[in-house]
């Protein structure tokens, strides 16, 4: 069963070339990769802005926006949600320094 970011990345892929008044992500994608990033961007900093206040409710609110713009964002540049999730459970299991030093012996 697809968690609920598998069925926000599905959604969000199907509002490419959409009607850009009806969606919200299909505005997005017509202002191109480059905004698309930008808002990931200004989500993110509102997220850590919220964290470095204490302000829960904010922080949670924040952290949705960041995980939908980063959708956006990725599928802006045609990459798939289940390849990252793929990446990530390569990862699993294994050390984050372990894992550094592998990709930089690469």
């Amino acid at each position: 069963m697809p968690t609920v970011l598998t069925r926000l990345a599905r959604t969000i892929e199907k509002r490419k070339g959409e009607d850009k008044k009806k969606s919200y992500a299909a505005k997005l994608f017509a202002r191109g990769p480059e905004k698309c990033a930008e808002k990931f961007g200004e989500e993110a900093v509102e997220a850590i802005i919220a964290a470095a206040k204490g302000d829960k409710k904010n922080l949670t609110e924040e952290a949705a926006d960041v995980l939908f713009h980063m959708l956006v964002m990725l599928s802006s540049r045609d990459v798939k949600w289940e390849d990252v999730l793929a990446e990530l459970e390569r990862r699993e299991g294994k050390s984050g320094i372990v894992e550094k030093q592998e990709r930089k012996s690469k």
